[in-house]
């Protein structure tokens, strides 16, 4: 059975590992939001398409780029924390 502190030190360690494989996508969402707000500001252009795409295809390049690292990630928690405990 699951002890109080396993279960949180379980869930800590899958926040951790879920901030640390969306933290590459958020940031480089962040960064293209902001630089097209401020195109947007400085040009007066304000066409909804414009923020949409380039954040979207920004997210997906990054996404691609990243997916080892993900991966990784994922399989180091799913290895480390989930099978020792449901392996006993």
């Amino acid at each position: 059975m699951l002890v109080e502190a396993q279960l949180y030190d379980t869930l800590r360690a899958g926040l951790w590992a879920a901030v640390m494989m969306s933290a590459p996508v958020l940031a480089v969402a962040l960064v293209v939001g902001l630089v097209v707000g401020l195109f947007q500001a400085l040009t007066s252009v304000q066409e909804m398409t414009l923020t949409f795409v380039p954040k979207l295809a920004a997210i997906v390049v990054v996404f691609w780029l990243t997916m080892g690292f993900m991966t990784r990630t994922l399989t180091v928690y799913f290895q480390s924390v989930l099978v020792p405990l449901i392996a006993g």
